[in-house]
């Protein structure tokens, strides 16, 4: 015990941190030069692994969502808009096939965010930055300085709309893949909130006339194979601080949802994509919609790939301002929370880093 607590003395966290930022090689610069054992800023917490192994999963039917058609038939329609409702009540997740976006695309997408990440360290420093003005930000662990554990991810960051970067501002590997697959994200997304602004016995163009589908952020997820995953997280539990998030990931699963106060696999479904609802809406709607809690473990196997689109984050000064939904109001619910803005939200988001706890409780009203 003596030795442990003159070891805890003499560590320097915030020096092991800045060793392995400087690096700018990133977790897969670790697993390149061969690590067997976790260097310690990667280290959870007890009661952040406690149960990673224990995930449910058989007695909960994730939700699967077909939009075959939707578009084509009133009836169709109907149902697709319950479906979507009932899941972004209870799960704050779902799944959906037949979204109109082209397989090839998806794989293209995957494809391009592994070859970026398998470059040559040397050139893929040039692209490491923590500098939120620069448009295209490749990095490991956005929080790396202000969260508790460092998690274990490499990830690239670009603001694609409302002001998409210029094309020589992306790394030539792909960029054409980036500009395509965001341009048909937006499309998608924008047919969503209409669906979602139905669910809410709302306008179908109420949620895109308050801007929720305006601005677009693309972040791309490499999680190199972990020599301990037992020990740490690809992503600690957290929500989106967006308005809703479109979620491509590979076929090696990993993610996992908090339901009925349980962590439930959210099993990969070829050429599915994951939408899920963000700490905004659930503001704007009172609570009606849910932004649930999510993470991803780490694996022996991978590397896993994702690319998380945000709809609705913070890409720039914008007036306009977020509270609850006036309609959706009443004496017996009132609003639940203060209004903000995606800025201030994206901030106080930020600045928190994924410490295990919601931002959404920093907004709360107190009543």
């Amino acid at each position: 015990m003596v030795d442990d607590a003159q070891s805890d003395s003499k560590y320097d966290r915030k020096s092991e941190l800045q060793a392995f930022d400087d690096t700018k090689a990133g977790v897969k610069g670790l697993v390149d030069a061969g690590i067997t054992k976790l260097p310690r800023i990667f280290l959870h917490p007890p009661e952040s692994l406690k149960d990673i192994r224990t995930a449910a999963g058989a007695q909960f039917e994730f939700p699967v969502i077909d939009l075959e058609r939707f578009d084509r038939d009133p009836s169709v329609r109907r149902k697709v808009v319950g479906e979507i409702r009932e899941a972004a009540e209870t799960w704050g997740f779902f799944q959906v096939v037949n979204h109109g976006i082209p397989i090839r695309s998806l794989e293209d997408m995957l494809d391009g965010v592994g070859g970026f990440m398998e470059l040559d360290t040397e050139i893929k420093k040039q692209y490491y930055t923590r500098d939120f003005m620069k448009p295209f930000r490749f990095n490991s662990n956005f929080d790396l300085f202000s969260a508790p554990a460092a998690n274990w991810r490499d990830s690239f960051y670009c603001v694609v709309a409302p002001t998409p970067p210029h094309p020589q501002q992306l790394p030539h590997l792909c960029r054409e893949i980036i500009i395509e697959y965001s341009k048909q994200v937006m499309g998608f997304g924008r047919c969503m909130f209409e669906l979602l602004s139905e669910g809410l016995g709302l306008s179908t163009n109420h949620l895109l006339e308050m801007e929720c589908a305006d601005s677009l952020s693309v972040i791309c997820h490499y999680y190199p194979p972990c020599p301990e995953p037992e020990l740490t997280l690809g992503t600690t539990r957290h929500s989106d601080n967006d308005f809703a998030t479109v979620l491509l990931q590979d076929s090696l699963g990993g993610l996992q949802v908090r339901h009925q106060n349980q962590w439930v696999d959210v099993p990969p479904l070829p050429g599915a994509l994951i939408v899920n609802i963000g700490d905004l809406l659930q503001l704007v709607t009172n609570d009606k919609y849910k932004s649930v809690e999510h993470r991803v473990l780490a694996s022996k196997g991978g590397p896993r790939l994702s690319v998380a689109s945000f709809f609705g984050r913070n890409s720039g000064p914008s007036s306009i301002v977020h509270a609850p939904i006036k309609e959706l109001l009443s004496e017996k619910n009132p609003p639940k929370y203060r209004a903000t803005t995606a800025e201030e939200y994206s901030d106080y988001f930020c600045n928190k880093g994924l410490d295990g706890t919601s931002a959404l409780l920093h907004f709360q009203l107190q009543g």
